[in-house]
């Protein structure tokens, strides 16, 4: 047995139509189905929702709940709003840095570029408050990519022992990576 793909991920929204309107503007996604309901099929729960798909691309699918009869979506006050986020990949750098100029030429605050070594990214908010990470490829992500590749485990360990950042080379060069 195995996982062949993620089918598509779903978070609450607060307007199903700004929703798609803004996903389809700002990251020209394509809305491919609505399903509304009034009986949650799998709980047969009485609760009306919009339930809206996009297309992410090479077959991801992006999806979205509006629930209109229950309290405001809020976030977990323990996490901060860094680490809850959706990542899009973007060919390379130069379209990564359309998509910023096209964002804040709509009036969306972009954090970044951010570089993390083997990708580069952009951090923005869609309506709904969800973070939205804009990543690309470095060019020497190949090689970069294989490196990290054989430390992984050892930094996972070291990691699981003194929850703190582990202190071996790879990691102090992580310079060496970005």
């Amino acid at each position: 047995m195995k996982i062949e793909k993620i089918h598509h991920v779903a978070y609450r929204c607060k307007d199903a139509k700004e929703t798609v309107e803004w996903y389809g503007r700002m990251l020209k996604m394509d809305f491919v189905l609505a399903i509304a309901e009034d009986l949650v099929p799998s709980t047969k729960e009485p609760d009306p929702y919009m339930h809206v798909f996009l297309d992410a691309g090479g077959g991801n699918v992006l999806a979205f709940f509006e629930l209109p009869t229950r309290p405001p979506m809020g976030r977990d006050p323990n996490t901060p709003e860094w680490v809850q986020h959706i990542a899009f990949r973007v060919k390379d750098r130069a379209e990564l840095l359309e998509f910023k100029a096209h964002l804040e030429a709509n009036g969306v605050n972009v954090l970044g570029v951010t570089d993390h070594g083997a990708f580069h990214s952009i951090y923005f908010f869609d309506p709904n408050g969800h973070r939205v990470e804009l990543a690309c490829p470095d060019p020497d992500e190949a090689a970069m990519l294989e490196r990290m590749d054989e430390v992984k485990w050892k930094m996972l360990e070291d990691w699981s022992k003194t929850k703190r950042a582990p202190k071996h080379a790879a990691f102090i060069h992580q310079r060496e990576f970005s």
